[in-house]
């Protein structure tokens, strides 16, 4: 499904509204993300449980038991926190983030329609990521089917549909003495059996209450997310503000942003590295926020990006797993050792 970022959200709970989940795992991108997400399921009526890379095994152990028992229906994890996540009857997958790696992404949809069973995986691809997904595709020498979103009219018919599923089976069980007698009741006070019937079931679908259809804007003209190279000018538009910077111009090795450390990437321009990628793969592979990612300078060679110095640790702790496609990134303190890039 394509959406806008800002719709995601709305677009995720529509889905679940319609998909016949007995059990689904959703992916995002980031540690924070996981909760964030989970705790907004849970507010719209979909109860849901995080699981991420920090959690204490005692901690994951017991949300797994969870997951295993049917006590929740709903897990949001990271793909560290999903490694080893060993579940059959997992009937949908959802890729609320869309991963850069498609070898991650083939792990991720593997994760249903497991032991005979079928599943179903579905993806969340913002207009700007279109080009990636097609770049999953080709990797995986196959298309994925891009449909249209369910509206609000969908959305009501079908809970409509289901509640009409439920009284049927009630009326077929014919377990309903007491409630019988009480209609009986009611219709002896003068009350209309129509009336009685409508008030019941209008009562039976309080609960719906809680899930309001969120509201999801028309989409926004595709465009493609690949920053443009340097001009013969000699230009490079900086990957966070926009400011633009003399390109192979020698930059400092210290930022002059204050609470930010300078890191120096192991590629440049010349290996095709870009912003996005820069942030990506700090965002994904280092599980740290992207959106505190400072200023990103590339040069020919190599590249300088700016981490708050809380962050540091966590992404020099992960050198050497860094990887864009198939090249192996080092990600080090300027002067800190030899970059390494295949």
């Amino acid at each position: 499904y394509v959406v806008n970022p800002r719709d995601k959200l709305a677009a995720l709970t529509r889905l679940f509204e319609v998909e016949p989940i007995t059990r689904a795992l959703i992916f995002v991108r980031t540690r924070a993300g996981t909760g964030e997400l989970a705790n907004e399921l849970t507010r719209r009526g979909f109860p849901a449980e995080a699981l991420h890379g920090d959690m204490s095994q005692d901690a994951r152990e017991r949300v797994l038991r969870r997951f295993r028992e049917n006590r929740i229906t709903v897990l949001v994890a990271t793909d560290v926190a999903a490694r080893g996540l060993d579940i059959d009857d997992i009937s949908h997958v959802f890729n609320y983030d869309l991963p850069q790696d498609p070898e991650v992404y083939v792990h991720r949809i593997g994760r249903t329609g497991r032991a005979g069973k079928t599943g179903v995986a579905i993806t969340l691809v913002t207009p700007a990521e279109q080009w990636r997904l097609r770049r999953i595709e080709g990797m995986m020498k196959t298309r994925t089917r891009q449909a249209q979103l369910p509206t609000v009219e969908d959305i009501q018919a079908h809970r409509e549909e289901r509640l009409l599923e439920e009284v049927m089976v009630w009326l077929r069980r014919g377990r309903a003495k007491r409630e019988r007698e009480l209609v009986e009741t009611l219709v002896a006070e003068g009350h209309d059996l129509m009336d009685i019937a409508a008030v019941t079931l209008k009562m039976a679908r309080r609960e719906e209450k809680q899930r309001p259809i969120m509201a999801i804007g028309q989409v926004d003209e595709p465009r493609s997310s690949r920053p443009k190279r340097a001009s013969r000018s000699g230009f490079q538009k900086d990957g966070r503000n926009g400011r633009k910077s003399r390109s192979g111009q020698k930059h400092g090795r210290v930022s002059h942003e204050q609470g930010m450390v300078r890191l120096r990437f192991g590629a440049g321009r010349k290996h095709g590295l870009r912003p996005n990628d820069v942030v990506g793969t700090l965002a994904y592979q280092a599980d740290i926020p992207g959106r505190v990612i400072g200023k990103i300078l590339i040069e020919e060679d190599r590249a300088w990006v700016d981490v708050p110095q809380e962050f540091v640790g966590r992404v020099l702790a992960k050198d050497g797993d860094f990887r864009i496609g198939k090249r192996i990134i080092s990600v080090t303190l300027p002067g800190g050792g030899k970059e390494k890039h295949r």
